[in-house]
């Protein structure tokens, strides 16, 4: 997850996908327009503005291991989790586990994402 002022996208603009989600809100998949590759996803919460990278498809994926992994109580019986990195049934509260410099990206970030739900919801 990242500020998508953060990222650059090197080559052809993504496909971006408007896919169903659980909560109902549904999430934005952006795909390549190749290989139809999944390279990120903008979920409802912070729309345009943060991009949750697969970081499988990145250059140099093994530098970016898992900080915790959520939802696990939906993962597969033959996933086994590494030990020593935090697992959770679903989602975490971020004050527990972000470091401080996330919390504070996160916090000046705030401002632009309810601006962002306000608009949306004009738009509605």
């Amino acid at each position: 997850m990242i500020e998508a002022d953060r990222v650059t996208e090197l080559g052809e603009p993504a496909e971006l996908v408007n896919t169903p989600s659980e909560s109902g809100s549904g999430q934005m998949i952006a795909r390549c327009p190749k290989c139809k590759l999944a390279v990120w996803s903008n979920y409802s919460g912070g729309g345009p503005l943060i991009k949750f990278v697969r970081v499988g498809t990145l250059d140099n994926a093994d530098l970016l291991p898992p900080d915790i992994h959520i939802f696990t109580a939906s993962k597969q019986p033959w996933v086994e989790l590494p030990a020593g990195t935090p697992a959770v049934a679903e989602y975490y509260e971020r004050e527990r586990y972000w470091p401080a410099e996330s919390l504070s990206r996160r916090k000046a970030l705030l401002p632009r994402i309810e601006a962002y739900r306000i608009a949306k919801k004009g738009a509605a």
